[in-house]
């Protein structure tokens, strides 16, 4: 190239089981981009740019390993997500940023996480009490949602065939329904295989579509199910791409403690972000 040199961001792209995700390591406080969330929705645009789920910014911390900065692909933040903090925890502790057991804050609260090989299991936040059958209706459907918030709010709807639901539209309507303002909600269809498998499909907040993997959904999907009676510890979660997702939980009188998150993650691939593709 010619002219003059573009500043280049240097950066990893990561797949937490279908979810994707642009990682940034700003510990030394160097990134300079303006509006972080005009820069986010710049960077996850397929086709013109990166193209993402979402961006972790990773900064440092005085009581965690580091502390991140999340944003969905819209540039809004988010409080938690499940599969975006597996891949962090696997990134920073093969960049030696911490050890095989490691900690960094969120909004949602401080994450455990322990890598093992290329299989990170985090230990999401403790979650609030799972409300049963919530019922709201739009164009002449009924639908029963299982309310919870697993770091972010989640509204799970248990299905009898999950490959012919509309999870783009009656997703988008659940996710903005007037009973979930003015946060929202995002949107879980789910099938009960049996008590050790599920399977869940997600519409997410801040993505504005379905998406590939959900983390935090997928840990609704199960306490909610949980909740009824319909799985016991551990719960294998297939998701949308296919892959599984191993959910643990323990239950101390009426709630449920000791959440993990266990799955594969994959570096994509490293590069760097010339000022072409955030201007």
């Amino acid at each position: 190239m010619t002219g003059k040199k573009s500043k280049m961001i240097e950066f990893y792209k990561m797949s937490g089981s279908g979810n994707d995700f642009i990682i940034i390591d700003n510990r030394d406080l160097s990134l300079n981009v303006g509006n972080l969330p005009d820069f986010v929705r710049a960077v996850c645009r397929r086709q013109i740019s990166v193209g993402a789920d979402g961006v972790v910014i990773i900064e440092p911390s005085n009581t965690a390993d580091f502390k991140w900065q999340f944003f969905n692909s819209d540039g809004s933040v988010a409080e938690m997500c499940g599969n975006a903090a597996r891949c962090v925890a696997r990134l920073a502790f093969l960049r030696g940023i911490a050890g095989g057991k490691l900690s960094f804050e969120t909004i949602a609260g401080i994450v455990n996480a322990e890598v093992h090989e290329n299989v990170p299991k985090v230990k999401l936040t403790d979650p609030s009490r799972v409300i049963l059958g919530k019922k709201i209706a739009f164009e002449g459907r009924e639908f029963v949602l299982d309310i919870v918030d697993t770091g972010v709010p989640h509204a799970v709807n248990f299905v009898d065939n999950i490959e012919s639901c509309s999870v783009f539209d009656w997703g988008r309507k659940i996710r903005r329904h007037d009973c979930f303002q003015p946060k929202g909600t995002n949107a879980n269809f789910a099938v009960v295989l049996d008590r050790h498998k599920i399977k869940v499909r997600t519409y997410e907040r801040g993505v504005e579509d379905e998406t590939l993997a959900c983390g935090t959904g997928a840990v609704a999907a199960v306490l909610a199910a949980a909740e009824r009676g319909l799985v016991d510890s551990p719960v294998d979660t297939i998701v949308q791409s296919g892959e599984t997702l191993r959910i643990y939980f323990t239950r101390h009188n009426d709630r449920f403690k000791e959440i993990y998150l266990e799955g594969k993650v994959k570096i994509v691939y490293q590069g760097f972000l010339f000022e072409e593709a955030y201007k």
